[in-house]
């Protein structure tokens, strides 16, 4: 059985389904509750639709400043459990040795229960600079209470100078990843019996002019560049992972729709190439329309995350090196709201417990000594925030 300070609080976070799809609102009010209960009123921010909600929680400094300092933020949602294989309740911890079991024990409760397992020694604390906290909704479907959450800090005038991303990292700092950008696009063909090919318009025909299209534009960075070596793949990538369309083998397909991703460096500008495909989407449009007005394409954007390219004299970097974490030598390949919080001026990077290669996953875990590495980082951020200037 593991000692570890920071478990209640995982089984706590863990023990609530915020799978995306369902409302996490019964985590941040749980979370509110606790900065109450140390005399910190947290800012909630409800979506429009109230169901959700982003949470910004601020510890002052000693003389009551409450701009600058650091964030430690997380996202609340998790990924579904449906169709995997697990051997214990998913939302209920398993405690082995040296692992916890569980949805979000590495992605990423772990890190957000270790932040409120240190409030009470937080609050205690002569901070000479104050430490925010900010926690989001739906981080899993393309970063959308990230996107809002960094206006909302700007918003309350708290103006952070470094932000710590708590994504599984194994404890290291990384200072960049690539753009996730989605674009579906949706065409809209016109219905007939399959031998009347010229009374209708296939939409599957003309989606896959489109997927043609998208193959070729990415596979050019493969070969052409251009390139990044400090990532596993050191060029942009992209794919249609996604099309639906048609009803029978016999009937000329009405609808069709194809979703496209890509994933770029920081050479490459995610808005040009979001450009280039509505370019070729409206090219395909109108051979579409001159077939028969009815039919056409459209698309949009549903998700389009920053990338993230911290540089190596940053002082994000600097002092998570003062924290004792070392710097990863590679970039990742998955996307985080470090890119937002970036994206407004604030020194951001990825550090938290955890392997990312345990996320989404049956049975998913984060190892004992990954945690204590956790808490030992947030420990030290204490303690040099205490220090005398």
């Amino acid at each position: 059985m593991t000692n570890l300070r920071s478990l209640p609080w995982i089984e706590r976070l863990v023990g609530i389904d915020t799978t995306s799809r369902n409302s996490n609102l019964e985590l941040i009010e749980l979370v509110a509750a606790a900065f109450r209960e140390h005399g910190i009123e947290p800012h909630t921010f409800p979506t429009p639709d109230g169901k959700k909600a982003n949470l910004i929680a601020t510890v002052p400094a000693a003389d009551g400043t409450i701009s600058g300092g650091v964030v430690l933020s997380g996202h609340t949602d998790v990924v579904p459990v449906d169709g995997q294989d697990w051997d214990s309740d998913p939302f209920s911890v398993k405690i082995t040795e040296d692992k916890l079991f569980g949805r979000g024990v590495a992605d990423m409760k772990s890190f957000i229960a270790v932040a409120l397992t240190w409030l009470p020694e937080i609050v205690a604390a002569e901070l000479s600079e104050p430490i925010h906290f900010a926690f989001t909704y739906d981080e899993e479907l393309g970063c959308l209470g990230g996107e809002e959450i960094v206006k909302q800090i700007a918003d309350l005038g708290l103006s952070p100078r470094i932000a710590f991303i708590g994504e599984p990292t194994s404890m290291q700092v990384v200072r960049g990843h690539k753009s996730v950008n989605l674009i579906k696009a949706t065409f809209t063909g016109v219905t007939a019996h399959s031998s009347l090919t010229s009374a209708g318009v296939n939409a599957i025909e003309y989606a896959a002019k489109l997927i043609t299209y998208f193959r070729d534009y990415t596979q050019k960075w493969k070969t052409e560049g251009p390139f990044d070596e400090e990532f596993l793949l050191p060029y942009s990538t992209g794919g249609s992972n996604v099309i639906n369309g048609g009803t029978a083998s016999n009937i000329i397909p009405a609808e069709a729709v194809v979703e496209l991703d890509f994933r770029t460096i920081g050479a490459v500008d995610p808005d040009t190439v979001i450009g280039d495909v509505f370019a070729k989407i409206a090219e395909l449009d109108e051979q579409m329309k001159a077939e028969n007005p009815a039919a056409g394409a459209t698309a949009v954007v549903p998700s389009k995350v920053p990338g993230l390219d911290t540089g190596t004299d940053s002082d994000a970097v600097a002092f998570g090196a003062l924290l004792g974490v070392d710097s990863s030598e590679v970039k990742v390949t998955y996307g985080t709201e470090a890119g937002q919080f970036a994206g407004t001026g604030i020194a951001a990077v990825v550090v938290g417990p955890g392997d990312i290669a345990q996320a989404h996953t049956a049975n998913e875990w984060i190892a004992v000594d990954q945690i204590e590495k956790c808490e030992k980082f947030i420990g030290e951020l204490i303690r040099e925030l205490s220090r005398p200037s």
